[in-house]
């Protein structure tokens, strides 16, 4: 592997969010300025070939990455409004998936769950009870 390379691999090893190659070529380029778009293309294609980085499409038109979690399963919640990805995990979804594709006749292998939503708009009265409840949490 190439110094640029690291740099780039570097760069998504320490992405908490799901970079798109542009953002991944300004992350890298800040650390490196001889990497070219094109060696993030490269290298974006390549670790994506060797399943160390799997590649989202969240809408918007451009595809996003994040590092392959062998085993773990996250789920994302992309903010149509802004594009930002919320990830999440759900024992009780993932145990229901299992059961189905028992139930089908399959051995549960993996499994991709999207969900696209838009915040809501906090009422005066839910924020009163949301900041209650964290008094309550506070005490326990």
């Amino acid at each position: 592997m190439t110094g640029q390379r690291r740099v780039i691999a570097r760069v998504l090893s320490d992405a908490d969010d799901h970079p798109d190659v542009e953002e991944l070529y300004r992350r890298a380029s800040a650390l490196d300025s001889r990497i070219s778009v094109a060696t993030v293309y490269r290298t974006v294609r390549l670790l994506e070939e060797k399943g160390i980085l799997e590649r989202r499409d969240f809408g918007g038109g451009r595809a996003r990455y994040e590092a392959t979690e062998h085993g773990r399963h996250h789920y994302h919640l992309i903010d149509v409004d802004n594009g930002k990805v919320i990830e999440f995990e759900d024992p009780e979804h993932e145990e229901l998936m299992r059961r189905v594709a028992e139930r089908l006749g399959f051995d549960f292998v993996s499994m991709r769950l999207e969900l696209f939503g838009k915040k809501r708009p906090q009422t005066p009265q839910a924020g009163k009870t949301a900041q209650a409840a964290k008094r309550k949490g506070a005490a326990s």
